[in-house]
């Protein structure tokens, strides 16, 4: 069965504590973003190690797995744009339908055990890239389509609250 399309703009969660999450990605440290990464990559693996992890607690919310798959997929999606942050001036970000992704790549039947290790290699390629920063881009832009900017230090927060805030779905 679908999911609903998620069609809210989750920028505000840059100037505002999350209150399904509890997350306050705006005041988080951006040189911080890489150990926070690789610090909740064991929770991942102990939620994907769930007997239950593939199975949707209802019709309308992802299993454990699939919002890994998510979660997989967006270390992959902020790599690339913190990569194009850092190599070019202002560049506009490819637009990107979560929705259509789940879909596509069939989150529903992953295994568990694969996708905990995909996670986390990608989570640790990601966490990299966020070390890496060098001290003087963090103020580098890049935008969405929307409008929507970011500086290197905006983008990591927003990535980081995704990443805490299905972490905190699953319970984990």
């Amino acid at each position: 069965m679908a999911i609903s399309p998620d069609t809210k703009d989750w920028t505000w969660v840059l100037s505002k504590v999350c209150p399904e999450c509890g997350f306050a990605a705006g005041d988080f440290p951006p040189e911080e973003i890489g150990q926070r990464v690789r610090d909740d990559l064991p929770r991942w693996q102990a939620v994907l190690a769930r007997p239950d992890a593939g199975v949707r607690p209802n019709d309308d919310t992802w299993s454990a797995t699939e919002y890994a798959c998510h979660v997989r997929d967006v270390f992959d999606l902020f790599t690339g744009r913190l990569g194009h942050m850092l190599d070019e001036d202002d560049p506009e970000f490819a637009n990107w339908d979560q929705d259509a992704t789940a879909i596509e790549s069939d989150y529903a039947s992953q295994p568990a055990a694969t996708v905990s290790g995909e996670l986390v290699t990608a989570g640790t390629k990601a966490a990299a890239a966020f070390d890496a920063v060098p001290a003087d881009a963090w103020d580098r832009p890049g935008r969405r389509s929307n409008g929507s900017t970011f500086t290197v230090a905006t983008l990591g927060q927003y990535f980081l609250h995704d990443v805490v805030h299905h972490l905190h779905d699953v319970d984990g």
